[in-house]
């Protein structure tokens, strides 16, 4: 594959409501998406993941990073015609979502889409972020549980500290967010360039929408169905929560204080 830019010529359309009649100008869009899958452990789940974005993003390349799993994870993703790009070590979400960004970019990729490897994100809700970029209504989409579409439902505590980053976050960006741990989002080239130099390496949703936001972005949420995990649990629980809250809020002023005195 060339490494060198894709070029098309896109006039954006209006998308049937049925995302089973996709667009001429959607499957092009499709064909120059790069779906990166980060995964760890995710053996039980990772085969239904990859055929559903084949099935729902006819041609884009699904590229499974493989964060240094213990389990079939990378086995059973290249028997579901998936590219694999193992890690000889857990690097943690971030450098996993990073190391795919980093493919995309370096291979010519005009988009790519994190969906993660747990079957949370669903993919038949793809055209609803990729439409968006192609549109060019911004270089960074994120699919939001919150925005009024399927009825995902959070444990209280959890949606509490949603609730406490979605205002933290909202407020450093100078813009409203609903979903700021939604790792399901999708990035044009723009975006991919900054991301594959510079990325939080531990729970970098939250301060990714502000690193954006920082390098002038466009960043822009989009209602989407998630569905509850296919198996295992989220890393963030037990006192990992009260780390993360902790930390990501400490991120987040220390922000506010460099840039007030940049």
């Amino acid at each position: 594959m060339s490494g060198n830019t894709r070029t098309h010529i896109v006039r954006p359309r209006r998308i049937c409501n049925n995302w089973r009649v996709i667009s001429e100008d959607l499957r092009d869009a499709f064909a120059s998406t790069c779906a990166v899958v980060p995964a760890y452990n995710e053996g039980a789940s990772i085969t239904n993941v990859v055929r559903a974005i084949n099935e729902h993003m006819p041609g884009s390349r699904v590229a499974v990073v493989d964060d240094g799993s213990r389990d079939d994870t990378a086995l059973r993703a290249r028997e579901a015609n998936a590219l694999v790009l193992s890690l000889p070590v857990n690097l943690g979400i971030g450098g996993a979502v990073q190391t795919g960004f980093k493919f995309a970019l370096a291979n010519g990729y005009d988009y790519a889409i994190q969906i993660d490897g747990d079957g949370q994100h669903d993919p038949s809700e793809a055209h609803h972020l990729i439409s968006e970029l192609l549109a060019d209504h911004a270089d960074i989409v994120i699919g939001s549980r919150w925005l009024g579409r399927g009825d995902y439902v959070a444990p209280r505590n959890r949606r509490y500290g949603m609730k406490f980053l979605e205002f933290l976050v909202s407020w450093k960006a100078a813009s409203h967010f609903t979903d700021t741990t939604s790792g399901f989002r999708a990035l044009n080239r723009r975006a991919l360039t900054l991301f594959a130099e510079h990325y939080p390496s531990d729970y970098p949703e939250v301060e990714s929408i502000i690193l954006a936001r920082h390098h002038g972005l466009r960043v822009k949420e989009v209602p989407v169905s998630m569905k509850p995990r296919e198996h295992g649990t989220s890393s963030i629980r037990g006192y990992k929560t009260l780390y993360f809250m902790v930390r990501i809020t400490m991120v987040i002023m220390l922000g506010v204080m460099n840039t007030d005195n940049s």
